[in-house]
């Protein structure tokens, strides 16, 4: 038996393939605009986006980066073999930009007073990725 074999009969972990364009160009210094205007598509672009908007301040804004980088999550993950729950692992790095949007979607909804939304994300997170909740709060 496998250590990583699923006992409990639910989907299996979902692994998203790298992409290290967009940490690579965030690591060199480019900044998080940089890194979603050259890879839309990046969860993790527009999750640091919606991070940084939420430290000055700007809610309204993180809650549209955030909500962009958790469409292109969602994207990402249909198209590797999600079906809609089911693990996505924090342990594996590529799942992180989605799982730091869906963070900071929540984040924000809760901000605005969007309760439902907030505890809807909350619980999405921890579904999703037990370590991913601890670890982002």
């Amino acid at each position: 038996m496998s250590i990583h074999e699923n006992l409990l009969g639910g989907p299996p972990p979902t692994h998203l393939p790298d992409d290290p364009g967009p940490r690579e160009l965030l690591a060199s210094g480019g900044t998080p605009a940089d890194a979603a205007a050259k890879y839309p598509t990046s969860s993790l672009a527009w999750a640091r986006l919606a991070d940084e908007a939420f430290e000055r301040g700007s809610v309204v804004e993180s809650y549209a980066y955030a909500r962009t980088g958790y469409h292109r999550g969602l994207d990402a993950l249909r198209r590797n073999g999600w079906k809609g729950h089911g693990p996505v692992p924090w342990e594996h790095e590529p799942n992180r930009g989605f799982l730091r949007a869906l963070h900071a979607l929540a984040r924000a909804a809760q901000a605005i007073g969007e309760q439902e939304e907030y505890e809807r994300c909350a619980q999405f997170l921890k579904d999703s990725s037990p370590t991913a909740a601890q670890v982002l709060g």
